[in-house]
């Protein structure tokens, strides 16, 4: 199911959009005394921001905003809320997001035309591999999309890689949905108890929260170590809780595509000004039809490319690529500028890594340092220059590297009581 809109030509698309705008500068000014208070003491008559270009006339919305004024963000009387969600906290502390039961609903709207861009149909079977609990919106949505279209749903949660192997067996579900660095962790699991996966039910995977492409659209490291040994069809999908809109890959794999009656999309330079197509940007959303806690002109900081070529798939609607990094986890390192992932397509093309965690940190210098801490079963005395070639090699600069064993990694990854598991721990 393709909605009309992301069949439109992209003036048309735009036309609509900034016909939503409207309704939802209004709605702020009534309703948030955070955008009431920045609207007033920005002089900003709404009536004067009429395009989307326009909307460069207001200042952006930061997460500092969110975790100092969390309060004055929310528009409706708390006997409205039926759900209550925090962020993960990547680039600071946790901020709640108050949900009505009209936000609920857009959520699930959102996730069934996702899922439908995904391919899924009322005929496929999902083993969900992330959690519903824990204040997690991501793994809500998907059940709340997954059941809108009518597909099967299997709650499995993450890790457990028996269980998830003896659900598979006795559902025999057509797809997954988890953190795509799990997947290699099922295969590794399935040759080590002599299960072919290939003569599984499974045959598709929806990845969440990690980059499976580069920005060209080609498989990553990540994604060629699935498909090399599971002949899966991968769907990458971005979202956050603060947009509450996801951005789905369709068979083409050339970027998640945008729904335009959900959020609209800026592309940021660090002025704050737009980037041309070609450019990476910030991208900056705007959320349309939430009720509980909008947010306007909100930067997510998370660094992309966007494209608007019509989709061979019949979309028109714009398409975002990979997540390049987050803007507030770029690194200097010894004269070269980098992002985490980076990093992690060097250390996922070493076998002998079974896990790892990024520490960076200020040295006395003032500039950035960055330590590897890799999980290896197995090392001898050439492990340590094997891993620093392949540095060298893919990005003229290596870090320092230290052993642990993969159970160490994997509690560090994933502390008790944490709702996904971290590999990026900025300590600067």
């Amino acid at each position: 199911m393709i909605p009309e809109i992301e069949k439109q030509a992209l003036s048309e698309i735009k036309k609509f959009q900034e016909e939503k705008l409207k309704d939802v500068l209004v709605y702020l000014k009534d309703k948030s005394k955070f955008y009431g208070r920045m609207f007033s003491e920005n002089n900003i008559n709404i009536n004067e921001i009429k395009t989307i270009e326009d909307l460069n006339k207001i200042p952006v919305t930061t997460k500092d905003d969110l975790q100092n004024f969390s309060n004055d963000f929310l528009c409706v009387d708390k006997s409205e809320i039926v759900d209550f969600v925090t962020t993960s906290g990547t680039l600071g502390d946790p901020v709640t997001f108050a949900m009505t039961d009209k936000d609920i609903e857009r959520l699930a709207y959102n996730e069934y035309i996702s899922f439908s861009c995904a391919n899924t149909t009322p005929d496929d079977i999902f083993q969900l591999m992330v959690t519903l609990d824990k204040r997690f919106m991501a793994g809500m949505a998907y059940f709340l999309g997954l059941r809108k279209l009518g597909a099967g749903i299997i709650r499995m949660g993450p890790g457990l890689q028996k269980l998830q192997f003896d659900s598979i067996e006795r559902f025999s579900p057509s797809g997954i949905i988890g953190v795509p660095s799990f997947i290699p962790k099922l295969i590794d699991f399935a040759e080590q108890n002599n299960i072919d996966i290939n003569k599984s039910s499974v045959k598709k995977a929806v990845c969440i929260g990690e980059p499976i492409r580069n920005p060209d659209f080609s498989l990553n490291t990540l994604g060629k170590k699935i498909t090399e040994k599971w002949d899966l069809k991968l769907y990458s999908t971005y979202a956050s809780t603060e947009m509450g809109t996801a951005f789905t890959e369709c068979e083409a794999g050339k970027g998640g595509h945008h729904h335009p009656e959900m959020i609209i999309v800026e592309f940021l330079d660090e002025n704050n000004n737009p980037v041309g197509e070609t450019e990476p940007g910030e991208v900056t959303i705007t959320t349309i039809g939430v009720e509980g806690m909008p947010l306007l002109r909100f930067k997510t900081g998370d660094i992309c490319h966007h494209h608007v070529e019509k989709c061979s798939c019949g979309r028109t609607s714009m398409r975002l690529g990979p997540v390049i990094g987050r803007k507030q986890h770029m690194l200097k390192f010894k004269g070269t500028t980098l992002f985490p992932p980076a990093i992690y397509d060097v250390l996922n093309k070493i076998d002998f890594i079974e896990n790892y965690i990024v520490e960076v940190s200020t040295n006395n210098l003032g500039t950035d340092d960055i330590l590897i801490k890799a999980g290896c079963s197995k090392t001898d005395k050439y492990s340590e220059k094997i891993i620093k070639d392949h540095f060298r090699s893919m990005m003229r600069v290596a870090p320092e590297i230290e052993f642990y064993s993969p159970a160490q990694i994997s509690k560090w990854q994933l502390p008790e009581g944490e709702r996904k598991p971290r590999i990026f721990f900025d300590k600067r």
